[in-house]
């Protein structure tokens, strides 16, 4: 067998080992966009490159559903928009693409789950420090200790690991158990 292949299971299973610490911050931050959500607010969600993916994976999840038939649940990526994004790379700069959607789109009340692999995002920092300002939820799904965005966010859940693909592997994990709680409080 190849050994690649054997050791990215090995390094997958060892960062889900490693993550099972985290239980209790996961928990937190499902009943937080629980709440979000009980209360008519909706999950606005940004990264760059494989954690816009995620992003646009997590509001699917969440518009659509996960394992139950339920109502819809307000989710927006701001990853998706192709003329908001040229528009707002072109006339501010690419630093602000997340910051200007949080500020036309997010009220308080409602969250912004920022994800960043390295923790150092530019313009996923200036999506938490513009949610910040208008009295949203910040969640943060980090990597590489948290980098500059973590302090800034209400709740990080940062992966202990610097292989990018397992940072982006566990945080999908993260989503999936924070989308799975979400649905069980919106039908219970």
């Amino acid at each position: 067998m190849n050994p690649k292949i054997v050791l990215a299971i090995k390094s997958h299973l060892a960062a889900a080992e490693k993550m099972a610490v985290m239980a209790p911050e996961i928990e937190r931050a499902a009943a937080a966009l629980s709440g979000v959500v009980s209360s008519g607010g909706k999950i606005l969600v940004c990264g760059n490159g494989g954690s816009a993916a995620d992003s646009q994976h997590i509001a699917g999840e969440l518009v659509g559903r996960f394992k139950k038939e339920r109502r819809a649940i307000a989710a927006v990526a701001l990853t998706t928009d192709t003329s908001i994004l040229t528009c707002l790379s072109n006339d501010y700069s690419f630093e602000r693409v997340f910051e200007r959607q949080v500020e036309a789109l997010g009220r308080r009340g409602d969250a912004l789950v920022a994800i960043s692999t390295s923790g150092v995002s530019a313009n996923v920092l200036k999506a938490v420090e513009k949610a910040s300002e208008l009295g949203l939820f910040t969640l943060g799904l980090l990597g590489r200790g948290g980098g500059s965005i973590k302090p800034a966010c209400d709740l990080a859940l940062v992966i202990d690991e610097t292989d990018t693909p397992r940072v982006q592997e566990m945080h999908l994990l993260c989503a999936h158990i924070i989308c799975e709680l979400i649905e069980d409080s919106a039908v219970s």
